[in-house]
């Protein structure tokens, strides 16, 4: 079941793509069609049959990852389970290798346009250390940038007040984890959602940190971010530089700093473009 997919979903997106006919026979799985296409359909099913075997519930996505990714030999392993039992995996080469420079790397840029996971891929990396205990917190911020509307005076305590901002990263929360379970960690301080002006003079030490809508950051504010950085810290940073909404004559840092930043060990920058969109 997990090999095939609901209503042979998988079996049908091998075939779509590779021109070759998919027959189940008892205990074997008949393969037809022209010799390339079957060698290259054989590939793809035993890699997809590794992580089936492996517990993994086998996608189209997954499927067509195997047909284009050939930096690797198998499957991506599972990220992490969503409160609800879904399975997040990376679902591109792109992907892939951010989750990879996130894992390697203390510091990692994902830049790249909207649609492509790079936020979410973030919190995923992050929950996951937090379930693992690798860390210790884990802080989510962004600029309090307006795009293009005017919010004027918010009511209310803090996180009322950059709800609007914070929305997108409570979005990809509540995604992952139970609202109680959300709740507690930032009620103990597990957890911490914040703009990006309140890290100022702090030092985060044993904590998953992730500036999000980098774009929107200066380079004072860029400089002033990623030296918060302390002791067993990862810090990642996103951006689409094609949707910058700082007021006209403020320049984004995003760009130059992963340019400037990307030759030091322990540094990595992670481009995703069209073809990581998943949404």
């Amino acid at each position: 079941m997990r090999l095939f997919g609901e209503f042979d979903r998988n079996l049908s997106a091998i075939e779509s793509s590779l021109d070759v006919a998919v027959v189940a026979d008892g205990d074997r799985l008949l393969l037809a069609g022209d010799d390339v296409a079957v060698a290259r359909a054989e590939g793809v099913v035993r890699r997809v049959l590794e992580a089936a075997v492996g517990g993994a519930h086998i996608t189209p996505d997954d499927v067509a990852l195997a047909l284009s990714d050939a930096e690797s030999q198998s499957i991506p392993a599972t990220l992490l389970r969503t409160h609800r039992g879904r399975e997040v995996r990376p679902r591109t080469a792109g992907q892939r290798r951010l989750v990879r420079s996130i894992e390697e790397s203390t510091l990692t840029f994902g830049i790249g346009p909207a649609g492509t996971g790079k936020t979410y891929l973030a919190i995923v990396m992050a929950v996951r250390a937090l379930k693992r205990r690798d860390i210790t917190r884990v802080i989510l911020s962004r600029p309090a940038v307006e795009a293009g509307e005017r919010l004027g005076f918010l009511p209310g305590d803090l996180r009322e007040k950059v709800d609007p901002y914070m929305r997108p990263l409570f979005d990809a929360l509540a995604d992952l984890l139970d609202d109680t379970v959300v709740n507690r960690y930032m009620e103990r301080g597990t957890l911490e959602v914040a703009p990006l002006a309140y890290m100022r003079g702090r030092t985060l030490s044993e904590a998953f940190v992730i500036l999000d809508e980098a774009q929107n950051a200066t380079d004072d504010q860029l400089k002033m971010f990623l030296t918060r950085l302390g002791n067993r810290s990862k810090m990642v940073v996103t951006g689409d530089v094609t949707q910058i909404d700082l007021p006209s004559g403020q320049r984004s840092g995003l760009r130059a700093a992963g340019a400037r930043l990307r030759d030091i060990a322990g540094v990595g920058v992670v481009e995703l473009d069209d073809g990581d969109v998943v949404r």
